[in-house]
């Protein structure tokens, strides 16, 4: 057997590589999740520190005067990196199955998504319980409006505007104002 073959589902999940999402110990990892979760969404949105304390324990890193507002959805968890001076608003869906590494000072709308799975194309493939992930970086000071819908493997480049509604399917430059389905640039600032 080769070392790689001898890697967990995990380890595979991590590496950015196909594994089985069925695979009992990444069960668990996600059922950790959603009582963490459970706790964040059912707690008194003013208190603060209750907030901050299950979310520190659910996320990878929490950067200081964060402001996440309820509901929160993820798979994971410490797969999600907050920068400092954040504002998440309400209703984000983090599908962190690879890294989600958000900067310092961005501002998220409503109900935006993270979706960092990609499933195989071939029927008998998906079938058997395969999938990957590719990373997504939003930087420093981005704006993501309301229902924005991140695909796998995009960067938002610092201080750059992606408009209510958007889906980003490519990566986006800094300083930039992105819309559209899919995003398009539309402007430089």
């Amino acid at each position: 057997m080769t070392e790689r073959a001898g890697r967990s589902q995990k380890e595979r999940m991590l590496a950015g590589e196909h594994y089985n999402a069925a695979d009992a110990e990444l069960v668990g990892e996600r059922e950790r999740s959603l009582r963490l979760m459970a706790r964040f969404n059912a707690t008194d949105p003013a208190d603060q520190v209750a907030l901050r304390a299950v979310l520190t324990e659910l996320l990878g890193a929490l950067g200081e005067g964060t402001d996440i507002r309820p509901p929160l959805y993820c798979d994971y968890g410490y797969q999600t990196f907050v920068g400092s001076g954040c504002f998440i608003n309400f209703g984000v869906v983090l599908l962190d199955v690879a890294r989600v590494t958000i900067g310092d000072h961005v501002q998220i709308g409503p109900n935006v998504q993270f979706l960092t799975p990609t499933h195989p194309l071939e029927p008998d493939a998906r079938r058997s319980g395969l999938e990957a992930a590719e990373p997504i970086t939003v930087g420093d000071n981005a704006w993501l409006g309301g229902g924005v819908i991140l695909l796998p493997g995009v960067t938002i480049g610092a201080d750059t505007v992606v408009g209510a509604g958007s889906v980003v399917t490519k990566s986006l430059p800094e300083r930039v104002v992105a819309v559209g389905n899919p995003a398009r640039v539309i402007r430089t600032l």
